[in-house]
């Protein structure tokens, strides 16, 4: 079996201004190609994993219940299009308090809990920032950055339906 952890803002949907958040559904925009990027994944076989920080719940910004319904309208919109997520994880705590935060390996051991076959072998990680590399590289994977440059990235692609292309053609 093989696993992708996607990061969710900037990956699937567009990443908010610095500084903001996606709070409400509303505030919820696909990335062009994202839903078809997972329903590839699906087709391929793999188990898709969405990571994502989200400090704005620590911040007071929105509520975890917020969170949850923003993940059941992403759900149900990817299921229209006959795609799905296998699990999503996410960290609501604050920068420095927890080792669930990217860069730290938290929600990946958590993934490991309810998947027992994955291993850093096995998997890949696809994301927008260089905390999602080094979360991804912290826990033996490989990685692939989605945007302009990493440095310590194995590969680098303009978008989730792009790193998803190499990423079959390679396995």
């Amino acid at each position: 079996m093989r696993y992708i952890f996607l990061d969710r803002d900037g990956v699937l949907n567009r990443r908010p201004p610095e500084g903001g958040y996606v709070t409400r559904w509303s505030e919820f925009a696909w990335l062009p190609g994202s839903i078809e990027a997972v329903a590839r994944m699906n087709r391929a076989g793999l188990t898709v994993l969405v990571v994502t920080n989200q400090r704005g719940i620590a911040l007071g910004l929105y509520s975890e219940e917020g969170l949850a319904q923003i993940h059941r309208n992403m759900r149900a919109d990817l299921a229209q299009h006959g795609a799905h997520v296998d699990a999503i994880y996410y960290c609501p705590h604050d920068r420095g308090v927890c080792d669930c935060r990217k860069p730290g390996t938290g929600m990946f051991e958590q993934a490991r809990k309810d998947f027992p076959e994955l291993s850093g072998e096995n998997s890949v990680m696809l994301g927008d920032s260089i905390t999602d590399i080094q979360a991804g590289k912290a826990f033996g994977m490989k990685t692939i950055f989605i945007g302009e440059a990493s440095s310590d990235a194995d590969a680098r692609a303009d978008s989730l339906l792009e790193a998803v292309e190499k990423y079959l053609s390679l396995s």
